[in-house]
C-alpha cells in the first residue's frame, strides 16, 4: 500500500499501490473456487470484528503521529466535531509518511496520511475524509471487508465453516487481511456514489464543496491512482456540476 512520494497515489475510497497486495473484487474470489454469495454468509458481526482488528494491526504496522506533532493537532482541527458524524463513530489518526493515502474501515476507523495533508489544503483534506465516510455510509467499506476477509489467509477455513472466527488468524493472515482491504478498489459506481456523499458532507458542514473537485485535479495532474480510475477530471466536472445546480436554487 505504499508508494514514493513520485509516483502519488490516493484513493477516493481504500487507496492502492503497486508495491503491496494486488486489489482483490468477487472476480478473484470466483478464481479461487469461492462464490460470491459465501461473501453474503458472514455477519455483520464478523465483518466489525475484522474491521477492528485490521485497523489495529495497521496502527501497529504505521508510524502514527502523536497527539503532540503538528499533523495530528491539524487534523484534530480539520474533524472537530466529527466524531459522531451521520449515525456513526469516527476516529482519526495521521500516519507519518510520504504516501499519498486515506481510508475508513466500517467500525469508524478513518486514517489520513501525512503525505496527503502536505499536497491539500484544510477543505480539500476534508473533501476526502467526506467521500471515505460515504464508502462507510453507503455500506461500501462493509462490503469490501467482507470480500477481503474471504481473500484472506484464512479462507480457507472460513469457506469450509461458513463463519469467520477472527480471533484465531494468525498474524500473517492479518496481516494479509489488512492490505487486501487497504490496497482493493471499489467499482466506478461506488465511486461516484461517494463523491456525491462527499459533496452532500461539505454542504451539510458548510466546508467549501468545491475543495472536493480541486483535489480531484490536483491528483489526476499526478497520475498514480486516479490513472487506474479513469475518469477524475469527469468526477471533478460532475461535483461542478452539483454547486453550479445549487447555487441556482
Amino acid at each position: 500500500m505504499r508508494t514514493s512520494s513520485s509516483a502519488l497515489l490516493l484513493a477516493f475510497a481504500c487507496l492502492t499501490a503497486s508495491t503491496a497486495a494486488s486489489a482483490l473484487d468477487l472476480k478473484q474470489l470466483t478464481s479461487t473456487g469461492l462464490k460470491a454469495g459465501q461473501a453474503l454468509t458472514l455477519s455483520d458481526q464478523d465483518v466489525a470484528k475484522a474491521a477492528d482488528e485490521a485497523c489495529v494491526y495497521m496502527d501497529q504496522q504505521n508510524k502514527v503521529a502523536p497527539a503532540n506533532s503538528p499533523y495530528a493537532q491539524r487534523l484534530a482541527r480539520i474533524t472537530q466535531g466529527l466524531a459522531n458524524e451521520d449515525g456513526m463513530n469516527l476516529n482519526f489518526k495521521v500516519y507519518l509518511t510520504d504516501d499519498v493515502n486515506a481510508w475508513a474501515m466500517a467500525n469508524g476507523c478513518v486514517r489520513v496520511y501525512s503525505g496527503l495533508m502536505d499536497m491539500a489544503s484544510d477543505d480539500e483534506v476534508r473533501g476526502v475524509i467526506g467521500h471515505e465516510i460515504g464508502h462507510v455510509k453507503l455500506g461500501h467499506s462493509k462490503t469490501k471487508m467482507r470480500t477481503a476477509l474471504l481473500a484472506s489467509a484464512g479462507r480457507d477455513t472460513l469457506a469450509a465453516s461458513g463463519n469467520a472466527n477472527i480471533a484465531t488468524l494468525t498474524q500473517g493472515q492479518l496481516g494479509e487481511l489488512a492490505e487486501g482491504f487497504v490496497n482493493a478498489q471499489f467499482s466506478q459506481k461506488e465511486e461516484s456514489a461517494a463523491d456525491e456523499y462527499g459533496y452532500r458532507f461539505m454542504k451539510r458542514h458548510q466546508y467549501d464543496p468545491a475543495a472536493l473537485a480541486s483535489m480531484f485535479r490536483k491528483l489526476s495532474s499526478k497520475g498514480g491512482l486516479m490513472s487506474s480510475h479513469p475518469g477524475s477530471e469527469a468526477r471533478a466536472g460532475r461535483i461542478d456540476a452539483m454547486i453550479k445546480k445549487d447555487s441556482k436554487r
